[in-house]
């Protein structure tokens, strides 16, 4: 292991040392970026690379057997997909996609970088690497040139859908379901690491990351935790509440304040609390699942987010396989009760989430891990030029369509400056 202290690094050292990371087939990631204050922290800052994942698993039962090797001496780095739901449930994805994701995809880096409180420390195969990392030219800050993002639902099936969606509901078929819809381009030429450093400068959240596999990329901005695990306590952050910042400070206040009263965000939030005390309870210690905060109000730099926390004690034959079968996906990103709301995401959707509502994260030898909840995100494949991003809302019979559509470019907004491109009906 070497250390450096922070001093005897440039400022662009972050950036350098991510373009250096994209020569490897895999890379991954994690920027906190100084959310010290999110409730139980943020990621880790962390940055791995591999050029090979000989043995890597591809479902749920390789995992658990891979997790059971010999522990290396570092984390272990990956992805999951949305499209993992039909590994644990009886579930399809026949929607269209131009991503092509694995189900999911993990590695062990040859070379880790992690940044401590007081220095670098690079773990592995460390030869020349600072050197070969100081020697990198950081990417140039130009923005991508995507003149325009094409919805795969435009507004009017969009809001159609809506209306469909509140039916279910005063049928019984849901309580709430979140529906999402896709923006993409093709033949898109872009930078990865410069479009990120991009969306991380304008959208900078607690569980922000970057992942390449071969030439399928994640430029990630999440604010959201899915699951972390420290010692025997697992642990969920759902977000449910969104409104828009003011732009003074008693706007703010404003906002804050009627996001905290709105009884429809208060009745999505709590709606996904209880399905996740519910998953939690699968591979808890029977009793021990609380709720230590409802209705939290955070700030970020677009949005006002409403999380709670949910937690509990993890059963001791319990390991992250098991509770994965028994929480994923995410309430969040789905609705409830989850698997019916799952189907009707199919029949509404019109494209594969692929790591959209799925998870970037790492887990370390001594069985803690941290996922994130994918949002906020971009995904590119470099191969084909394809460009996208998904967004969407919870929708419940209180929801109203034409707002539930501006929740999603609100979503949206950070992404499409990034890209300097408008929304195309």
């Amino acid at each position: 292991m070497l250390t450096i202290s922070y001093s005897e690094l440039p400022p662009d050292f972050r950036a350098q040392a991510l373009q250096w990371a994209t020569q490897y087939r895999y890379c991954a990631y994690y920027e906190p970026n100084h959310h010290l204050s999110y409730p139980n922290g943020p990621f880790e800052r962390l940055l791995g690379v591999a050029d090979s994942a000989t043995g890597s698993p591809t479902c749920l039962d390789e995992l658990r057997l891979w997790m059971q090797q010999k522990a290396p001496a570092g984390p272990r780095f990956g992805i999951l997909t949305y499209e993992l739901k039909n590994e644990i449930e009886a579930l399809h994805s026949h929607n269209f996609t131009g991503l092509e994701w694995p189900t999911l995809h993990f590695f062990t880096p040859q070379t880790w970088l992690h940044w401590r409180k007081d220095a670098l420390e690079i773990h592995g195969d460390t030869d020349e690497v600072l050197a070969a990392i100081l020697d990198t030219v950081p990417p140039t800050p130009a923005a991508p040139r995507v003149a325009t993002m094409r919805p795969r639902l435009p507004k009017a099936d969009y809001t159609a859908a809506v209306e469909a969606v509140r039916e279910d509901i005063l049928n019984g078929e849901v309580y709430e379901l979140n529906l999402c819809m896709e923006f993409f381009a093709e033949d898109v030429v872009l930078d990865p690491v410069a479009t990120y450093l991009r969306l991380n400068e304008a959208s900078p959240m607690p569980f922000a990351g970057f992942y390449k596999l071969a030439d399928h990329y994640l430029l990630c901005a999440s604010p959201e935790r899915f699951l972390s695990q420290h010692e025997s306590v697992i642990l969920s952050q759902p977000i449910k509440g969104t409104i828009r910042r003011g732009t003074t400070p008693a706007e703010d206040e404003q906002q804050r304040y009627q996001l905290l009263h709105n009884e429809k965000e208060r009745a999505e939030n709590l709606m996904i609390v209880d399905l996740v005390r519910n998953d939690l309870a699968r591979v808890a210690q029977t009793g021990s699942v609380r709720v230590p905060e409802l209705f939290g109000l955070y700030p970020f730099r677009h949005v006002w987010q409403m999380i709670s926390t949910i937690e509990a004690e993890l059963r001791p034959d319990a390991d992250l396989v098991d509770i994965l079968r028994a929480t994923f996906p995410m309430g969040s990103m789905t609705g409830a009760p989850k698997i019916r709301a799952m189907q009707l995401i199919e029949q509404y959707e019109r494209t594969r989430r692929g790591l959209y509502s799925g998870c970037l994260g790492y887990a370390w030898p001594n069985g803690s891990f941290e996922f994130n909840v994918v949002i906020r995100s971009m995904q590119y494949r470099a191969d084909t030029g394809y460009l996208s991003f998904q967004v969407g809302s919870a929708i419940t019979y209180d929801s109203v369509p034409e707002q539930e559509y501006a929740e999603c470019l609100l979503k949206a907004k950070a992404m499409l400056e990034v890209l300097g491109a408008e929304v195309s009906e």
